[in-house]
């Protein structure tokens, strides 16, 4: 296993590190992204401790290759703010179609660049969706008709025997989102791309908890792990 640091959108204002995770054998891309809104702190210490495990050798990924942006939006995550505009909302919305922020077409050049089987992104968001309907907190999104969601479906079951208080069990969404990376990924690379929701009540090591078990999930069935 190979472990590089980068920088992406080095030569700007919005310069923020990526990781590289090579595996000895030839495998899928998967791609995770967090940090697209600065104030969800849980979803990005789990991006950063998942690169800092591959880094200190905690975490071995041995086929493939796995791209982390831990803190993608840094001016936002500096402000402790969802961030202006909202980055989630400039990713490319057509094939001819350019991103309408920098940093976003940074990260997408760099999506284009490795062509990614699965995106990831994580997020927070209000609320408990076992509460709710009209609520993200505790979800899996995927595009409708993703490829991705029979793969969903099964995380979720795991996730949820593991969890033993019913109001905290994670639910399927599909919609589209345009100008999301999430969409973006879907419509323009084809990746199976999947927003990962923890809800912001909960317990901050328990959403990083959540995070890094759901991402684990995904690797370990891509055959990285």
């Amino acid at each position: 296993m190979l472990v590089t640091k980068h920088t992406l959108a080095a030569s700007s204002a919005h310069a923020t590190p990526y990781y590289l995770v090579r595996g000895t054998k030839p495998g899928p891309v998967i791609m995770i992204t967090s940090g697209v809104h600065g104030n969800e702190t849980a979803s990005m210490a789990a991006a950063q401790k998942l690169a800092n495990d591959c880094m200190a050798g905690r975490r071995h990924v041995a086929r493939g290759l796995l791209i982390i942006i831990p803190r993608v939006n840094q001016k936002a995550y500096r402000n402790n703010s969802r961030g202006k505009p909202d980055l989630n909302r400039t990713f490319p919305r057509h094939i001819s179609g350019k991103a309408k922020h920098p940093l976003a077409s940074a990260v997408f050049r760099l999506a284009r660049q490795y062509g990614p089987t699965w995106w990831l992104d994580l997020h927070e968001a209000n609320g408990l969706s076992q509460r709710s309907s009209r609520v993200l907190g505790q979800t899996l999104i995927t595009n409708p008709g993703s490829k991705a969601v029979p793969l969903c479906k099964r995380i979720i079951g795991r996730m949820n025997r593991s969890i033993p208080i019913r109001d905290r069990h994670f639910n399927l969404k599909q919609h589209e989102l345009p100008g999301s990376a999430r969409t973006a990924a879907a419509r323009l690379l084809q990746a199976r791309s999947v927003t990962v929701e923890t809800c912001w009540s909960l317990n901050r090591s328990d959403r990083i908890k959540y995070q890094t078990e759901i991402v684990h999930h995904f690797l370990r069935e891509a055959g990285l792990f």
